[in-house]
């Protein structure tokens, strides 16, 4: 806008020179003028002095300097600018109506009213530019605009040690798409003034308004020479987050695991920069409610100061009223924490989850060359696993699970635990080591680990899954397991008979069923006229494994044989054995199988 107006103090001027010659009308052309910022061409400059209304109509190609035009000839812009001028040098306005700047990807419908050029023989603008349904767009697709109507005005006054500045823009109607942002409509505002001295540009005071989200005041100053943020300081009092999650935080979260959620509530901001050095903050959030839409987490009536300063600690609070995490509740929790600089300790953390508590301790988190550092140890406190597995909607389970997890390692993504992971389930233990996640809170999370279970009470195991019943103790390993976005890809798993004596029983229902997963070919080696007669049999040992590669699990057993594999081998009286036949299976058949069985829709190949 300086540029235009500047074009129309020279058309004042040669206007004021030619009038005193009586000079009615006055034509000049101009082929090309190359400047460092862009080149114009075909210029062509007419001033008509007809009284009462004097006028300048200008037409210009444009091209800025880092456009190709040799390969990319539609770079020139074409501009067209048609002023009325005033009659004498320091008393009329001048005003441009339907002026235009339009080129293959640009169409800016413009007027331009510039109150005054000179004040006191000094350079003193006070201009405003009108904005008329414009448009633009880039090959790329990276930014556009439709409709864009506004109002920009600016005032640039020349002091004695620089030059004193104050702007407006007032964004009326139309969208604008500046990836990552959509904005689609207007109603934003923006009043900033200041000072420019050298190669410093001073804001000494900014006023930011996003209608619906909310308004932002500021100051600070820039070096020109090197872009070089000297101080900045901010205040956002209220953010309706409602309004501005899907606007500024949305588009900047698409690969992380916030970036399909909902939001309500405020927060307050305050801020201070030095010589672009961070040097405070101040977070505030208020009843706010955050929910993610595939029901990974959510948190309810969420509040937390978060205070942070980089020559001394803060005390951070945080609490939420009521959450979930993978659909398991989350109930009432106050985290207190300390932040130095880049450091944030807790020695105790309490989240109760379920009918029980998950304790955190000993937590430390530290922020260097731009990655996250943290690790903590875990105590999961006795929880319901009927409760536990009515929320996860996997079958009924009974007891109670606990764990002690020794030390959590978060590094450059990957989650590790140093020892093992214990759980106690079903009178027994499963032993989780070599546990590492990669990207937990990604869209594409990855873990691997070997897992150990020994001594599983199978009557409360079966009677969880409404297996049919069976006496015995159960161990399994599975080795290399690797889940990718929470799906088994790979493992060696085999379960089988714990070591030891003990009661080993097992029921006719549970004979079909075994023999259900073992598929068609799978059969009981016993004659059906005499399976009637019993309703549970005596067993040796019983295991089943599956090795799970390219979706396809190779299956055996116990024992192997001439044509399969031994699921349950029998002894004493009455015995039963259980045979497979299928010694590959497809990991979704498989899943299928285990389904029906849980179901009780299933009936064993008995011969």
């Amino acid at each position: 806008m300086i540029a235009l107006s500047r074009i129309v103090s020279v058309c004042c001027l040669i206007c004021y020179s030619i009038a005193a010659h009586a000079v009615s009308e006055v034509s000049i052309s101009v082929e090309r003028l190359e400047h460092a910022m862009g080149t114009a061409k075909d210029i062509a400059l007419k001033v008509q002095l007809t009284q009462p209304k004097p006028s300048v109509t200008l037409h210009a190609a444009l091209k800025p300097a880092e456009a190709d035009v040799q390969h990319k000839p539609n770079a020139w812009t074409q501009l067209d600018l048609s002023c009325n001028l005033p009659q004498r040098r320091s008393v009329d306005a001048v005003r441009c109506d339907n002026g235009r700047l339009k080129s293959a990807r640009l169409d800016l419908p413009f007027n331009l009213d510039i109150n005054h050029l000179f004040q006191r023989n000094q350079l003193d603008v006070d201009a405003a530019l009108y904005l008329k349904g414009g448009s633009f767009s880039d090959e790329a697709g990276l930014h556009a605009a439709e409709k864009l109507s506004g109002v920009m005005a600016i005032a640039l006054k020349r002091e004695a040690q620089g030059w004193r500045w104050r702007t407006s823009l007032d964004w009326q109607t139309g969208e604008v798409f500046w990836q990552p942002f959509y904005i689609e409509s207007g109603g934003h505002a923006l009043q900033a003034a200041g000072t420019l001295r050298d190669d410093v540009l001073e804001v000494n005071q900014a006023h930011f308004k996003i209608n619906r989200v909310g308004e932002l005041d500021a100051d600070g100053a820039v070096r020109l020479s090197d872009f070089k943020l000297l101080d900045f300081n901010a205040k956002l009092p209220k953010l309706d987050l409602g309004a501005a999650y899907p606007l500024l935080f949305k588009p900047l979260l698409g690969n992380t695991a916030f970036n399909n959620a909902t939001i309500d509530g405020t927060a307050a901001l305050q801020l201070k920069v030095k010589n672009t050095e961070l040097q405070s903050f101040n977070l505030q959030l208020n009843d706010v409610d955050v929910v993610d839409i595939n029901n990974k987490f959510a948190f309810y009536q969420l509040n937390a100061n978060i205070p942070w300063s980089y020559e001394a600690s803060n005390p951070v609070r945080l609490s939420y009223a009521r959450g979930s995490l993978l659909n398991l509740p989350l109930g009432q929790t106050e985290i207190n924490a300390e932040v130095n600089r880049y450091a944030i300790t807790a020695p105790n953390i309490r989240l109760p989850v379920l009918d029980g508590a998950l304790s955190l301790s000993n937590l430390s988190a530290t922020r260097l060359h731009n990655e996250w550092f943290w690790h903590l140890s875990a105590k999961l406190e006795p929880i319901s696993m009927e409760g536990f597995s009515t929320q996860l909607k996997l079958p009924r389970m009974l007891g109670k699970a606990s764990a002690q997890i020794p030390l959590v390692t978060y590094s450059g993504g990957i989650l590790t635990t140093d020892g093992s992971v214990v759980l106690n389930v079903f009178n027994g233990t499963a032993t989780v080591t070599q546990l590492t996640m990669r990207t937990p809170l990604g869209i594409a999370p990855k873990l691997n680990a070997d897992i150990a279970l020994r001594n599983l009470e199978l009557g409360e195991l079966t009677r969880t899954f409404s297996f049919g019943a069976i006496e015995g103790k159960l161990d399994g390993d599975i080795k290399g397991l690797e889940l990718q976005n929470w799906k088994p890809v790979t493992f060696d798993a085999r379960i089988q008979s714990s070591p030891g004596k003990y009661p080993k029983k097992i029921s006719q229902r549970a004979v079909e069923n075994i023999s259900a997963l073992g598929g068609g070919g799978a059969a009981a080696a016993v004659q059906r006229s005499f399976l009637r007669f019993f309703e549970q049999f005596n067993y040796g040992k019983m295991g089943l494994s599956c090795r799970l590669r390219n979706d396809i699990c190779e299956m055996g057993g116990v024992e192997s044989t001439a044509h399969g594999y031994i699921i349950v081998k029998g002894s004493g009286i009455p015995a039963i054995t259980v045979m497979g036949y299928n010694q590959t299976v497809g990991w979704s058949e498989l899943l299928a199988r285990i389904e029906r069985v849980i179901d009780g829709n299933t009936k064993a190949v008995v011969r």
